[in-house]
């Protein structure tokens, strides 16, 4: 059993450190902002984009099962890795995330792409499906309920509310002091971490944190607001149950604001990065839903 656990360890490395060899790597200009991605695959454009504390690695699994059918771009977000870092919590508004995922999809040529986001990374995927649904063809998300299901738990949920506390945390004025790149290597797979530790180097940890601060609901939490435009193009949602950053309350009534279909797979044993602790559910369930849209 114990062999059998090194052997699937070591495969997985494997494949890991085949992907990094096989990606195209190129940079957008987004207003002056260079945005950094990796490309694998020829054919429709899917762009996926990450989450807190991540790159564009975090998508090798998906890059690989998709690749074949697909070009398959993953960004690193500003303030990551290879990705300008500007300074200024401004510099980390929801209007300048969503225009460098533009930015790329023009600079690759194409008018719109099926695009994927998983954590902030969902929140800017589901921001650019709102309000440029023009460049969205059909929109995936993991783990990242639709912001108005997180606003209603946030104001009502006492459980959300608690489980937030680390957005408040980071909130405050010199959060980012507090951060090493070897402990938000703790949250990834251990075969990864040095790969993910280079990385968080390569990163700025207050740009991390600007995200929170620019866009995340503060205190006291309500559901007020005027109510966005609903998205109209095919969703496909991905939620680890076990996650306990955003609880699967969020979930209810997505219905109500998407006018297209939306398919829904709950994951009972994965976490907030379900895409890979399932990876082979969220990669096959990809592939066969796009191929049915």
């Amino acid at each position: 059993m114990r062999f059998w656990a090194f052997f699937m360890c070591l495969s997985a490395s494997v494949s890991a450190a085949d992907i990094e060899k096989k990606v195209q790597h190129g940079y957008a200009d987004s207003g002056g902002v260079k945005i950094h991605y990796a490309s694998l695959g020829s054919g429709p454009l899917v762009v996926m984009i990450h989450g807190f504390p991540d790159y564009w690695y975090s998508w090798r699994h998906q890059m690989e099962a998709l690749s074949g059918e697909y070009q398959v771009v993953a960004i690193d977000q500003r303030g990551y890795n290879l990705s300008d870092k500007p300074k200024g919590v401004e510099n980390y508004d929801m209007k300048l995330l969503v225009g460098d995922v533009v930015a790329v999809i023009k600079h690759l040529g194409k008018e719109k792409a099926i695009v994927v986001g998983h954590d902030w990374g969902g929140a800017v995927a589901w921001s650019l499906a709102t309000y440029v649904p023009q460049v969205v063809d059909r929109l995936i998300i993991v783990n990242l309920p639709h912001m108005n299901g997180l606003r209603r738990e946030l104001a009502n949920n006492p459980e959300q509310q608690k489980n937030s506390q680390y957005a408040r945390n980071f909130q405050r004025e010199g959060a980012h002091l507090k951060i090493t790149a070897e402990g938000l290597a703790g949250l990834v797979p251990e075969a990864e971490r040095a790969k993910y530790i280079e990385a968080y180097k390569r990163s700025d940890f207050e740009a991390m944190l600007n995200y929170y601060k620019r866009n995340y609901p503060r205190e006291p939490y309500t559901n007020d607001g005027a109510p966005a435009p609903n998205v109209k193009m095919p969703v496909l949602m991905f939620h680890g149950l076990k996650d306990t950053a955003l609880m699967p309350g969020a979930l209810n009534d997505t219905w109500k604001w998407v006018d297209a279909p939306l398919t829904l797979v709950t994951i009972p044993n994965a976490g907030h990065w379900s895409h890979w602790d399932a990876a082979e559910l969220v990669s096959k369930g990809m592939k066969s839903w796009l191929a049915a849209q």
